[in-house]
């Protein structure tokens, strides 16, 4: 069915005579065919939201209509593939039309060339329903993709072939309980504002290690959990994001380049083949999809990746992975959102966002969890949902921020005098937190025992103590504190140079686990509890700053994990021994 263009209004276009066409529905737009979805419907009028340049179209162009929602293609070929917001192949689209992307341009998601080894695990006879599994694909070195039936099917399998396929052939035939036989491919197609179904869900319940001692010990996140990572420009946002991507111990990563500046993408691309993935030594892309939607790139486009993001998560999670979303940045999506509704008149709320903001932005994250997935054998997965937000001047009572807060579970606040004092990752300890602790603290005292948690509360009652001090010397001097107090100024210190400032470009210190973490982070409140007993016995504190043990403490954070784990006795070993000596001097004297 085709309509006709009555208006144009930047990525807007209003068409009538679509009387059969629904919200959502994917059209294509004038001449060159350009891609775009329908907002709302009133009677036969549409209001379309265009995915590319609209520059060149006018009232009386062609618009029709596909029929379908907004979907993506979902099967073999999506890890270490790049799309943009709308799910089009980014290499094969430059093969296509060069460097600058031709408008209109139709590609499909999916390579319809390259052909896939597929292995048949179900058999003929088999009872399935939605979520079984047909068969594997080893996809990439690190990925076997699981090739399952189709939501909304059930029945018996008349048919599998195994053996090399491309992702369009017929690889099995269903018999529904009708007697209709349906032909099933690699391919499954999802419509992206959908969230896809699961068994059942679960409370989050294990933490997932990122490898940054500030997140992990600090303010950790749980697989299947929310976070949000907001911070003014220049504090961060974007290397964070990185290393999470880099270092999580999950199965896929789906970073969307959501808005951000090109050149931060180009990293991305250029790194992400060279490093190695810690669990197997592969390629880090071998277990990553790229969604690169850059500021540059049409706005309608940001809203839509966000979606395509999310979908392609569940996809894998329902296989029983584990998957990491990481969303740099919704800000950016929230503006298209404030653009598109802007266009539609609709009545703004604050700062011009439109009313749903916040329902929108809980739609996305509410797609995160710990799932059980369809089918028959019992397979979990989990989506975690991280999102960066970049506030305009780091103001986090605006709306974006604020709503996001409202929805999430861990808010690691960035602060850009952290980052000016070349303090990295530069996320306050003071304002950040995290509402995971009290589920995840079983897990830890299992793994550590109980003096992890111990560990963490007194670190974080350390720095909470050394703020309020700092108010003191700002009036009257360091020299008016107690050897108590100086000793907490001391320790915070150490706290905070030794333990939470990390260097993501120092291969020892940019990942740590979680081992490393709870040792050195013990040393340095062990150095504390020594320090303070010493104190008791009226030894000079100047003394027990400057033994050679403090600064070994220091340097451990940059030995690899098993150099350190060789090094704590003998660092712990060589502490008592210069305190003792420090004790031992001041009562000679």
């Amino acid at each position: 069915m085709s309509g006709t263009i009555t208006k144009v209004s930047g990525p807007l276009v209003l068409a009538e005579g679509l009387a059969d066409a629904n919200v959502s529905d994917v059209v294509r737009v004038g001449s060159q065919r350009l891609i775009g979805e329908i907002l709302n419907m009133t009677g036969d009028r549409a209001s379309i939201q265009v995915y590319e340049e609209t520059s060149g179209l006018g009232p009386g162009a062609e618009v029709e209509t596909t029929g379908m929602p907004m979907s993506v293609e979902l099967g073999p070929g999506m890890l270490d593939n790049i799309y943009d917001g709308i799910q089009r192949p980014l290499p094969e689209m430059r093969a296509a039309s060069g460097d600058c992307i031709a408008r209109g341009i139709d590609v499909p998601a999916l390579n319809r060339e390259k052909k896939w080894d597929f292995v048949p695990v179900a058999k003929p006879g088999d009872k399935l329903r939605a979520g079984d599994v047909l068969g594997t694909v080893q996809e990439t070195s690190a990925i076997l993709h699981k090739i399952m039936v189709p939501n909304g099917l059930s029945g018996e399998l008349v048919r599998i072939e195994s053996g090399e396929h491309v992702v369009t052939d017929e690889i099995a035939v269903l018999r529904d309980e009708k007697g209709k036989e349906h032909a099933l491919t690699m391919i499954q197609r999802w419509p992206v504002r959908i969230a896809r179904p699961y068994e059942k869900k679960y409370v989050p319940a294990r933490p997932m290690n990122s490898g940054q001692r500030i997140i992990d010990t600090m303010f950790p996140i749980a697989k299947g959990g929310t976070a949000a990572v907001p911070g003014p420009f220049g504090s961060g946002k974007t290397v964070v994001q990185h290393q999470l991507a880099k270092w999580s111990d999950v199965d896929i990563v789906v970073y969307i380049g959501c808005g951000e500046r090109g050149n931060e993408m180009t990293d991305v691309l250029m790194e992400f083949p060279e490093l190695k993935d810690p669990r197997n030594g592969e390629p880090l892309m071998k277990r990553t999809v790229l969604i690169a939607n850059t500021s540059d790139m049409p706005v309608a486009a940001h809203e839509a990746s966000i979606y395509t993001g999310i979908t392609i998560a569940e996809y894998f999670r329902d296989m029983g992975y584990d998957v990491a979303v990481l969303a740099d940045s919704t800000s950016r999506w929230a503006e298209a959102l404030r653009e598109m509704s802007g266009r539609l008149e609709e009545m703004p709320g604050e700062e011009g966002y439109p009313a749903y903001l916040a329902s929108r932005l809980a739609q996305f994250y509410e797609r995160a969890g710990v799932i059980e997935c369809l089918g028959q054998d019992e397979r979990r997965g989990s989506v975690t949902a991280i999102g960066a937000v970049s506030p305009p001047g780091g103001d986090i009572s605006e709306p974006v921020a604020q709503a996001t807060m409202r929805i999430v579970k861990v808010f690691w606040g960035l602060d850009s005098a952290l980052a000016y004092a070349r303090h990295f990752p530069a996320i306050n300890w003071l304002s950040s937190y995290s509402l995971y602790l009290d589920t995840l603290a079983p897990w830890y005292t299992e793994q550590f025992g109980e003096s992890y948690m111990k560990n963490r509360t007194q670190a974080m009652h350390i720095l909470q103590e050394e703020s309020e001090l700092q108010e003191i010397v700002r009036l009257v001097g360091q020299d008016a504190l107690s050897p108590a107090d100086r000793l907490t100024m001391e320790t915070a210190k150490m706290i905070r140079e030794d333990f939470l400032q990390q260097n993501a470009f120092v291969d020892e210190d940019a990942y740590s686990a979680y081992a490393k973490q709870y040792r050195l982070l013990d040393l340095v409140l062990r150095y504390d509890a020594a320090c303070r007993e010493a104190l008791d016995k009226g030894v000079d504190m100047n003394a027990l700053f400057v033994i050679p043990a403090r600064e070994a403490i220091g340097r451990a954070k940059m030995a690899d994990a098993k150099t350190f784990a060789a090094d704590y006795d003998a660092i712990e070993a060589q502490m008592k021994k210069e305190i003792a000596e420090v004790i031992a001097g001041g009562e000679d004297a």
